[in-house]
């Protein structure tokens, strides 16, 4: 099964993004990295609940690590973890227990964020 791109590459590699919050403005890949975090949230309840190695606190110590590697301004650290926060809620909200569309969805996440975390690479790295 694919694996994300650890967080704290993803930061470095966008080693301009605190140049972005500097200035008071939000980098380009602002929108994908929210995503990220909403997929980290989501693995970090999923994963746990569907059994699938014990992973404990993987999924948020990357989020830290994302945070941590892209030293965001106050309101955009907010944005990250609110959008963390509401990965984990939403699944939290449908599933308590591991249902083969909890599967399917921890299994489309890894997808989606690994894809994400490639690309946001590939696209604004070296900026």
């Amino acid at each position: 099964m694919p694996r994300f791109l650890p967080a704290v590459l993803i930061a470095l590699a966008l080693s301009g993004g605190a140049a972005h919050a500097a200035e008071g403005s939000t980098p380009p890949y602002e929108t994908d990295l929210l995503k990220l975090a909403e997929l980290l949230g989501g693995l970090h309840y999923l994963r746990p609940l569907c059994g699938i190695s014990p992973e404990g606190q993987t999924w948020r110590l990357e989020m830290q690590a994302l945070i941590e590697a892209e030293q965001p301004s106050d309101v955009r650290k907010g944005k990250l973890i609110a959008s963390f926060n509401q990965g984990f809620s939403s699944y939290a909200q449908v599933y308590r227990t591991c249902t083969p569309a909890a599967a399917l969805a921890v299994q489309r996440q890894i997808e989606e964020g690994s894809k994400l975390a490639h690309d946001i690479v590939v696209r604004y790295g070296g900026n």
